[in-house]
């Protein structure tokens, strides 16, 4: 089981810099050279099968763990496998990072 986040929740949980908070991003490398928010781990869902036998080690199950996106859908099937696995705090970015482009930091490119 997994919650949502906001992406305005998302900007005053980075500008704490909490350094236990676990930042994944799940989108493919073309989306990433477009745009990315700093801090974010990438771990593509195209590339599961070279890092998900590992993620247990490569992560803390225990930790909070937010995980973003696009738009939103391939965070949450992602926050549904790491629940899956055992992580027990996950959150899912609402809206992903064209609804940080939009809300929070236009800086941030949209595509």
């Amino acid at each position: 089981m997994y919650t949502s986040i906001s992406v305005e929740d998302l900007a005053l949980r980075l500008a704490e810099g909490d350094r236990d908070l676990q930042l994944i991003d799940v989108r493919e490398a073309q989306e990433i050279e477009i745009a990315y928010i700093e801090g974010f781990q990438v771990f593509s869902l195209g590339e599961a099968q070279q890092w998900s036998p590992h993620i247990g080690s490569r992560l803390n199950p225990k930790a909070e763990t937010l995980v973003l996106c696009h738009h939103g859908v391939r965070s949450a099937q992602m926050c549904q496998w790491l629940s899956d696995q055992g992580f027990t705090n996950v959150k899912n970015i609402s809206g992903g990072i064209d609804a940080y482009s939009l809300l929070v930091d236009p800086t941030v490119p949209r595509y």
